[in-house]
């Protein structure tokens, strides 16, 4: 297969369990052969399911992508105690008793709507600069919470000591801290066996389709009414030559290319400029 290093695509990848994110995109670059490819949102290596994947230039438009809300299929043990949170740091297991499965019901009920959260300590969420499990244990920031929203939580399944459920949540939100938390408001501990991304916003899986960006990303199209040759050659824009002329991010499609351009008072500015569509 030769190589197309330069080609611009985006699809979803279906990442299997046990497999970091990294080395799981490291098997798709050697597929398709091209070395510039990228990712959008880390799964952890125990979790599968939907991960963006883009080469090219389109790896560069992961930040306005709609990538919300996410959802996701998790199964959680009560009584067992892991520092990660999940399946690969297991300490030991604890008996509990068996629940009411309408109590089950109510307390992931009682999760929906805007909150905030502790993230795992074993995450490679970014703290000061810092990978969160780089720090240690009593490092303030490892007590920080976060602002999340949980928009939609079900009960899947109740299999002794096995919750599952299915959850859509806002950006930045740890399924395996709300696994804790659950565990938590039942009066136990609990950790992660599974976990799966079913959706990000739009994106879900189809059997690595490849997709058009403009379908996705996170903002309005705009329409440059004067010479595409303008924006083909990054001139500056004229505020007047747009059909929106109100401030914000827009896109603005041209021949085989598009930009992303954002207006303010003081005038017109390219965030990217001639971005190939394939």
């Amino acid at each position: 297969m030769n190589s197309v290093n330069h080609k611009n695509m985006m699809f979803v990848a279906n990442k299997p369990m046990f497999i970091s994110s990294n080395k799981f995109l490291n098997t798709l670059k050697r597929k398709y052969a091209i070395k510039k490819m990228g990712f959008s949102g880390t799964l952890d290596p125990f979790a599968c399911g939907c991960l963006i994947i883009a080469s090219g230039q389109y790896t560069k438009l992961f930040r306005f992508l709609k990538k919300t809300p996410k959802k996701y299929l998790a199964t959680l043990m009560l009584g067992a105690d892991s520092p990660s949170l999940d399946i690969e740091k297991i300490t030991s297991i604890n008996e509990v008793e068996v629940l009411d499965e309408e109590r089950i019901k109510q307390t992931l009920d009682s999760f929906v709507g805007k909150q905030t959260q502790l993230p795992p300590k074993y995450s490679a969420k970014k703290i000061e600069g810092k990978r969160a499990y780089t720090l240690k244990n009593d490092d303030i920031y490892l007590k920080k919470e976060i602002p999340i929203e949980i928009y939609d939580i079900k009960l899947i399944n109740y299999s002794h000591p096995f919750i599952t459920f299915q959850v859509a949540v806002s950006e930045g939100c740890y399924i395996r801290s709300l696994g804790y938390d659950i565990a938590t408001k039942l009066n136990t501990i609990g950790a992660l066996t599974y976990l799966e991304r079913l959706e990000e916003g739009m994106f879900k899986y189809e059997c690595e389709k490849p997709l058009n960006p403009l379908e996705y990303l996170n903002m309005e199209e705009n329409f440059y009414q004067n010479d595409e040759k303008n924006l083909f050659l990054g001139k500056k824009l004229n505020k007047n030559d747009l059909k929106i002329k109100k401030n914000g991010i827009y896109y603005v499609k041209y021949d085989k290319f598009f930009a992303i351009i954002e207006i303010k008072d003081n005038g017109v500015s390219y965030i990217l400029n001639r971005i190939e569509l394939c």
